[in-house]
């Protein structure tokens, strides 16, 4: 009896500190990603085009924020593959340091007004390795947090990597909105944006630092124990979970591309078009993250109770009719209203991004675990987070496509349209998943036809019961 009380305190004690490591990892990578979403809608349309219209430079700087998203897919594969292979701890590390130099070398890009295009393409090169990095660390941070935590509160922990967003999204709206207030208008735009940047490596550090200290799961531990290691996990994943892979992707339409409206764009649309100061928009959007460090974990929570499916469900619906309520109170144009409009806007974002982990981890069983979740999931950024910005641009504006005029002549209400159709997509798409809220995802468990696994493998884990 003693010896498993001290194990359940063991692991207690592990669960927290991958919790953590997790948490603190996922919002410096998020700070680093978010830091440069930022600075896209404020600086790098006047920096690196400065001789296009502005329409034109606003398009091409969300082009190359797009390129960004690209990557993701592809570092999920990559990192995936070895999450699967030789584990999540180690994998984390990498992608942590990928993600944290390439944001740090971000701070050192030369102008147009220094080396011409080459700016623009140093740019391109360095948000393509965040994309990279970016794109192996969702899945192993949610593995490493799940994988520890008891099958009845999984939504609540799995919620705590995605925590790190709103962090991430705090600290680089607050480190912009420091430098603009200390270097002031035109410090800001010759080398204010850049110090931010520079800060990574610190965060860098620190992060590297905790997750050097944590354990292997012991899923993971079990898997090789049992030699059940795939050789190929992600062409195993894609052959058998393909339909849970875009079903993964689908039903983030209607969490990612309001996001990055809500978090991206509308710096671009409340400075150009409602004409309301940068810090002002700063401010909100600081506001906004603020709130979603308290709903995002509540939602996990819920989701424990009410069902992963069903609480998500009701944050795309809740989405669908929020699009039309947030660009009301935008286009008032009274400052109050505006800034409800945006400190509220992340709510039912985190209806669906608290359960969302657990959600789509669950879908795929351990030894594909990792390279599973993170495909569906980032495969969700080529369809959704990449091109919204991009879509929204072009909506507003009215942009002709394939010889017809799409969008609102200068009115926001298309922009809503969109985000409701990202909402009826996911809506389907979450209608199909399979609710594994109760499942013990110790054992593994296959639903396309494969050999069977042994009978060892099949037994949960202790304490996982």
């Amino acid at each position: 009896m003693a010896q498993a009380s001290t194990a359940t305190g063991d692991e207690r004690r592990q669960l927290t500190r991958a919790v953590i490591a997790s948490t603190v990892g996922t919002s410096v990578e998020w700070y680093d990603f978010f830091l440069y979403s930022t600075a896209t809608g404020l600086v790098f349309a006047k920096l690196f085009f400065p001789k296009s219209d502005p329409a034109v430079a606003t398009l091409n700087v969300f082009l190359i924020y797009a390129v960004g998203f690209v990557a993701r897919p592809i570092g999920a594969a990559i990192f995936g593959h070895y999450g699967d292979r030789i584990g999540r701890k180690a994998t984390l590390i990498a992608t942590l340091l990928l993600m944290g130099l390439a944001t740090f070398a971000i701070g050192f890009v030369p102008s147009y007004a220094s080396i011409g295009i080459w700016g623009a393409v140093l740019l391109t090169a360095l948000r393509f390795v965040q994309g990279v990095g970016v794109g192996g660390e969702w899945g192993g941070s949610v593995l490493l947090s799940m994988e520890w935590g008891h099958r009845g509160r999984r939504g609540l922990i799995a919620s705590w990597p995605q925590f790190g967003v709103p962090v991430g999204l705090f600290l680089a709206n607050l480190a912009l909105l420091i430098m603009s207030n200390v270097a002031g208008p035109s410090g800001f735009l010759t080398w204010g944006w850049r110090v931010p940047f520079y800060l990574s490596i610190v965060l860098v550090a620190v992060g590297l630092y905790i997750r050097l200290g944590i354990l292997e799961t012991p899923l993971f531990a079990r898997l090789v124990a049992q030699q059940r290691i795939e050789r190929a996990p992600v062409s195993a994943v894609i052959r058998r979970n393909w339909r849970e892979i875009i079903q993964s992707a689908l039903l983030r339409l209607s969490e990612q591309a309001p996001f990055y409206i809500f978090t991206a764009y509308v710096f671009t649309y409340g400075t150009e078009v409602l004409k309301r100061p940068r810090n002002f928009i700063l401010y909100a959007v600081l506001a906004a993250s603020v709130i979603s460090f308290f709903s995002i974990p509540i939602f996990g929570y819920i989701s424990d109770r009410i069902g992963r499916k069903r609480m998500y469900m009701y944050g795309a619906a809740t989405m669908g009719i929020w699009g039309f309520v947030y660009f009301g109170l935008l286009d008032s144009r009274v400052a109050g209203l505006v800034f409800i409009g945006i400190l509220l806007s992340l709510i039912p974002h985190d209806m669906q991004y608290g359960p969302q982990a657990a959600l789509i981890a669950e879908s795929f069983t351990g030894r594909l675990r990792y390279s599973g979740a993170s495909l569906g999931y980032q495969l969700a950024s080529v369809i959704a987070g990449g091109p919204a910005p991009l879509i929204a641009t072009a909506l507003f504006a009215g942009a002709t496509w394939f010889g017809v005029k799409v969008g609102g002549y200068k009115t926001s209400l298309a922009i809503a349209v969109y985000i409701l159709v990202c909402a009826v997509i996911s809506l389907v798409a979450t209608a199909t998943v399979r609710d594994r809220t109760r499942t013990d995802i110790s054992a593994e468990y296959d639903e396309r036809p494969t050999p069977a696994p042994t009978q060892a493998a099949a037994r949960p884990l202790p304490g996982q019961a």
